[in-house]
């Protein structure tokens, strides 16, 4: 166990050191930077807890002793982590429930802790069924907090990830590949402190192998991130929102479009019967000239070819219940079975390009999402035929 703990705090060392010196590149974008900021004093807070194990030895003297420290510092390095999270989902609107809810329960749990401690009449690190039970009813107050920070971050990355293809034409499942997985990380971590703080068997060497391996990729995978162009591409898609949404305030609708009456919110306009027959003449003429066949066509250029607002373009596809992507990507697989049709001795490749797409794996998922089967096995199917 000493030599568990040792690697630990070597490891939160070193993460904590990688968060500190990333390049200026990171710290230009200042969600992301604050994000590091909040991860690096996740990460020390996890090392001091480790070495406060390994220097006093609270795990040999026995479980209650171990899991109060556990605690006392898991719980804000939980808070730590998933508010940097949210940081980068919020940007800097984070809810009071966000700030408050983590330093509630710590408090509580505190609370709890001393009160059990001093009725017992026992020193502060004996083993007493008053601390126990204060322990256990922390850990589910714990548990019922990290519940909360999770509902925040998957409602938060669905609404990023509607935006995402709301605005982008091409495949953005990399730009939250690490948010989502950082989330089921947190969630793991929160099954796991249990184990790792109330048992003391073989199994506990492999649960703190897993959750040392979660916090190591949540780091390393967020300066990855920071350093790629995937913080900016999400703060495009977002910024382009809410300037359709600025450009729409309530009570100030532009002509030819009307609240929703179920909703009532100025994001979700509804277009009149007018307009909408305005917006589809237009799209059909844009349509038949194949402008969905131009690669990286975001849905701002898309609106500008077609000659309507975005805003007209944008309510008119939540009209018809579609997602921009998906919209011109059911487009593009039309005129790739054409193109399968017309050319069968066309590679996947070739079809990918001249259809608009700038991925050929994407074509190909995306194909068989829509047609059930893939680009070859449609062209064998012809052939049979």
């Amino acid at each position: 166990m000493e030599q568990m703990q040792f690697t630990a705090i070597v490891l939160m060392t070193f993460l904590t050191l990688k968060l500190l010196l990333l390049p200026d590149k990171a710290a230009v974008n200042i969600p992301v930077n604050r994000a590091r900021w909040l991860l690096t004093c996740g990460t020390f807070v996890l090392g001091v807890q480790f070495l406060l194990q390994y220097i006093l030895g609270l795990r040999n003297m026995g479980v209650t002793q171990a899991v109060m420290l556990n605690l006392t510092l898991f719980i804000p390095t939980s808070v730590l982590m998933s508010l940097g999270i949210l940081r980068l989902q919020q940007k800097e609107h984070l809810t009071r429930w966000d700030k408050y809810v983590g330093v509630a329960t710590w408090v509580v749990v505190m609370t709890l802790l001393t009160v059990a401690a001093a009725c017992d009449g026992q020193p502060l690190l004996s083993d007493t069924p008053e601390l126990r039970w204060a322990e256990v009813i922390s850990s589910v107050f714990y548990a019922v907090m990290q519940g909360y920070y999770t509902w925040r971050l998957l409602s938060n990355l669905r609404n990023i990830r509607d935006t995402l293809q709301n605005y982008y034409d091409y495949n953005t499942t990399g730009l939250l590949r690490w948010m989502r997985y950082s989330v089921a990380i947190l969630v793991i971590m929160a099954l796991m402190v249990p184990l790792i703080i109330f048992f003391h068997s073989p199994l506990l060497a492999s649960c703190a192998i897993l959750f040392l391996g979660g916090v190591f990729y949540l780091v390393d995978s967020f300066c990855l991130y920071a350093l790629s162009s995937a913080p900016r591409e999400i703060q495009e898609a977002e910024g382009n929102k809410e300037t359709l949404e600025l450009n729409i305030p309530r009570g100030r609708m532009p002509s030819g479009m009307t609240l929703t009456a179920d909703t009532q919110e100025a994001s979700a306009p509804m277009l009149n019967r007018p307009t909408m027959l305005r917006v589809e003449r237009a799209v059909e003429q844009w349509l038949q000239k194949g402008g969905y066949l131009k690669g990286g066509m975001k849905l701002p250029m898309a609106a500008e070819e077609i000659g309507i607002p975005q805003y007209q373009l944008s309510a008119w596809l939540r009209q018809q219940d579609l997602k921009y992507s998906e919209w011109i990507n059911s487009l593009r697989i039309d005129e790739a079975k054409r193109v399968i049709r017309e050319h069968p001795h066309w590679s996947s490749e070739a079809i990918a390009q001249h259809c608009g797409f700038n991925d050929r794996s994407y074509f190909q998922k995306k194909f068989k999402e829509k047609e059930g089967i893939s680009p070859a096995e449609y062209q064998s199917s012809l052939m049979s035929d």
